[in-house]
């Protein structure tokens, strides 16, 4: 038997696993490190963190993603070099993770890498488009050979292939971790973009569903690097706690079709990005709103477009709320959510499920990992956009 083959055989074999998640997201803030012991597999995967680390981009690192970001035109030799590059610094990351954490590379089974988005097409964003496209870079080949450790890697593909749009896949982690018999919950996340996963109280995998709600940061994040030089986002709300919301923005903000599409659906920085935000200051004659106010506008229309979707979905159902990601940090956007939605939910944080917010969704691709290595798919119904696969490449280093 191939040796690569026959350490898959043994890692499947195994009564659990040690799997490193890595995320990230829209953001781009940096890399989340999480370390996750998960044994068995679908409905019965448990999983406890053993360790958690984000580790920060550095500006320039940044600004290298930031170039090829989200652009319909790029420079594609930088785009190829990046793949690399990405690849490559994970590796590293991983590796200074793993001394910090005083554990030998040879003692981890797997490493589930999500990548770095850098365009997300669904074809009804784009009138000439004859299928969805995403693309995540971050070679999951350099990631195995740099560390030695088993990669999964380029998972939104297989969802892609499968009739998806490639996004969100919280839903399948969700599903297998916290659907609860007899609950209602939502998984909202607030990464750039929002996102949440409905989990009915039938706890039945056909029931459930994920979507993608509108921006989370991402306006946030790109206006303050744009007005503030040398700081990449609104710490605290400090900035729009100073401001109040514009209601004319707010309007022409929310009139895109995209708030008004059937659930499930995905978007990104693509869509939501600064010539949106300009191109609805034009509409609404507020193109000299001071940046308070312009941040306040921002802060609210991602929570209110939030709290509409998820009142769709619900409506007058007690229903669990837990949260997750940056925006979770953000004391503007929570209290106005919190204002904004039925009182009929209930809202925490994931650390109440025994997974931290801030780790969530690295900890779901090791999840998703787990299951391409011992589990199966779950049948999520003949739904084109939550398909029932496994997902991940696998690498292998030497």
């Amino acid at each position: 038997m191939n040796k690569n083959i026959a350490t898959l055989h043994r890692i499947a074999s195994k009564k659990s696993r040690l799997i490193i998640g890595l995320m990230s997201g829209t953001s781009l803030d940096g890399l989340d490190v999480a370390l996750c012991q998960i044994s068995n597999s679908g409905i019965q995967t448990k999983v406890i963190l053993k360790e958690f680390h984000t580790w920060p981009y550095q500006p320039l690192f940044k600004d290298k993603i930031l170039a090829v970001f989200a652009k319909p035109i790029i420079d594609f030799q930088k785009l190829i070099e990046l793949n690399a590059e990405i690849g490559s610094a994970h590796a590293a990351l991983v590796l200074k993770a793993l001394k910090k954490w005083k554990i030998k590379p040879h003692q981890v089974d797997a490493i589930a890498s999500h990548g770095q988005t850098v365009f997300h097409a669904p074809k009804f964003l784009y009138p000439q488009a004859t299928r969805n496209a995403t693309l995540q870079i971050g070679d999951g080949d350099h990631i195995a050979v740099k560390t030695g450790i088993v990669t999964l890697s380029d998972f939104r593909q297989k969802h892609v292939a499968a009739g998806g749009e490639g996004a969100p896949l919280a839903v399948y982690g969700d599903y297998l971790l916290f659907a609860k018999k007899g609950t209602n919950r939502i998984l909202l996340n607030v990464g750039g973009i929002g996102n949440f996963t409905w989990l009915p109280a039938t706890a039945k995998p056909t029931d459930v569903f994920v979507t993608d709600t509108g921006p989370g940061n991402t306006l946030i994040d790109q206006a303050v690097r744009f007005y503030v030089p040398g700081q990449f986002f609104d710490r605290d709300a400090r900035i729009a706690g100073k401001g109040k919301p514009d209601q004319a923005l707010l309007s022409a903000l929310k009139s895109h079709s995209f708030f008004s599409q059937k659930f499930p659906k995905t978007i990104g920085p693509e869509l939501f990005n600064l010539d949106y935000v300009r191109a609805a200051q034009e509409k609404s004659n507020t193109q000299e709103l001071p940046l308070p106010d312009l941040l306040a506008t921002l802060t609210y229309f991602s929570s209110v477009t939030m709290a509409e979707a998820i009142t769709r979905v619900i409506g007058k159902k007690k229903v669990e709320l837990f949260l997750s990601g940056g925006g979770a940090h953000n004391p503007l956007m929570m209290q106005t959510l919190k204002e904004l939605l039925p009182r009929t939910i209930s809202m925490n944080r994931t650390d109440v499920l025994g997974i931290p917010g801030d780790a969530k969704e690295a900890v779901l691709f090791a999840v998703l990992a787990n299951e391409a290595l011992a589990g199966g798919a779950l049948d999520f119904g003949k739904r084109s956009k939550t398909p029932s696969v496994s997902m991940g490449k696998i690498s292998f280093g030497f």
